[in-house]
């Protein structure tokens, strides 16, 4: 068991421990601020102080951002260390403040600051210190960790870690269940007047023979996505979209469609499901209320999850929101504008409320990849995106962290915009998450 001393305990600091000592321990770390029982103690030592006390101890160098209040802007100026970046370098046995550097990115610090928004009010992934800096396709509180840990054995050859296991967690948002089932008498003619005036006839077709039931509606893929979780042993989570009106960026089915309503309960039996709050629900708490009411009287159960629509929140209130409704577990930390690791980290973790300086019960499940992002952002081809997955995929793996990817059934369809994709997410499901696939 570690010991770690430092002269004040703090809200920041404690969390930061804690995460620390679930990534790397069975047993927690333990914090001393009595120097007489630290210097007294048997047990391998941490100093995180400004001053070195003995040859026998590790020693970090802090800089002093875990024992601050209030938010203002910090010195983050980068440098390398074993060919990745870190920040707020010091002396001692680190060669930077691990803790506060690690407390930054999970903290999501820098979202607090002034900073620009993009074009949807979210933000931008351009302001984050990882996008500048060249980081944000790396775990690198990860990477750290595992440097850390190296350090830690060199020091104290008998220290034990905890063994961890990679997971591979699937997500799917459901934002349109149909494309043309039940989409009512003025959408559906709507749908057939665009097509017409754009000369898509075999579209007009599809639209027909779908509305007539002689053929599958080209975002209706959930049974076969059903045989691919059978087949890998995989129970993922769906997260739905159930705003009351359909406006704006909210263009889900119905909430009054029978076969919306069984499709929701099936899964709640089968898999795990989740909210999927509109974009009119963050500016309009209410709407939150009865979206969630309303999933739960459908599912016929407590929904503990959600990830945001258009992944539109903003620090603190946007969760907080979802705390006060009974979330537990939420899939939001990630950008909606590209791939990558938003708050450099490839493990779960709870949301730190930096405005109060308080650990919450919240945990936030970060995901570093999006069919959506891949597609409509960066406009990759599939083999493209392939490849972008499977770079993340191996990277985590080696640090035994957790994938979570997002998908989405109407690029998952049988939509001839979306050609090759269907057979991407296939193969990615066949030979590589059938070996891998995480079980909860």
């Amino acid at each position: 068991m570690l010991l770690l001393y430092c002269h004040t305990a703090t809200p920041r600091l404690q969390y930061i421990v804690d995460f620390f000592s679930n990534e790397l321990f069975d047993e927690p770390i333990q914090v001393t601020t009595s120097r007489v029982a630290y210097n007294t103690s048997t047990q391998p030592r941490l100093n995180y102080s400004n001053q070195a006390f003995s040859e026998e101890e590790f020693f970090i160098h802090h800089t002093g951002l875990l024992f601050e209040t209030g938010i203002r802007e910090q010195q983050t100026e980068c440098f390398e260390v074993n060919y990745h970046k870190a920040f707020f370098q010091t002396d001692g046995d680190f060669p930077f403040d691990i803790f506060a550097a690690s407390f930054y990115l999970l903290s999501r610090y820098e979202e607090y600051l002034p900073h620009e928004k993009d074009e949807y009010g979210r933000y931008g992934h351009t302001n984050s210190l990882a996008f500048r800096e060249g980081f944000l396709k790396q775990p690198l509180v990860n990477i750290w960790l595992e440097e850390f840990k190296k350090a830690l054995q060199k020091k104290f050859p008998a220290l034990r870690f905890r063994r961890k296991n990679f997971k591979c967690i699937l997500s799917y948002d459901i934002d349109m269940a149909y494309s043309y089932r039940h989409k009512g008498f003025k959408r559906t003619v709507g749908g057939f007047g665009r097509s017409i005036l754009k000369g898509r006839w075999q579209e007009v077709k599809d639209r027909w023979m779908v509305i007539r039931g002689s053929k599958r509606d080209p975002f209706d893929c959930f049974e076969w996505l059903d045989a691919l979780h059978l087949y890998c042993r995989l129970k993922p989570y769906y997260f739905f979209l159930a705003a009351k009106k359909q406006l704006g960026y909210d263009k889900n089915t119905p909430l009054h469609v029978k076969s919306f309503r069984s499709l929701i309960e099936y899964y709640a039996t089968a898999y795990k499901v989740g909210i999927h709050p509109s974009w009119q629900s963050g500016d309009d708490r209410s709407l939150l209320d009865e979206e969630l009411e309303w999933m739960e009287g459908v599912a016929d159960k407590a929904i503990i999850h959600s990830r945001q629509h258009y992944i539109r929140f903003t620090l603190p209130h946007t969760f907080r929101n979802l705390l006060d409704l009974g979330i537990q577990k939420d899939f939001s930390m990630g950008y909606a504008t590209i791939n990558g690791f938003r708050a450099s980290v490839c493990s779960s973790f709870y949301w730190y409320d930096l405005a109060k300086e308080t650990t919450t019960s919240l945990i936030l499940y970060p995901y570093c990849f999006m069919d959506a992002n891949a597609y409509y952002e960066m406009h990759y081809t599939p083999q493209q995106a392939y490849n972008e997955l499977m770079q993340y995929y191996g990277m985590v793996k080696k640090l035994n962290g957790m994938l979570i990817s997002v998908w989405h059934n109407s690029i998952l369809g049988t939509d001839p915009a979306f050609g090759g994709w269907r057979e991407m997410f296939e193969l990615f499901m066949r030979e590589t998450v059938y070996w891998d696939a995480y079980y909860d």
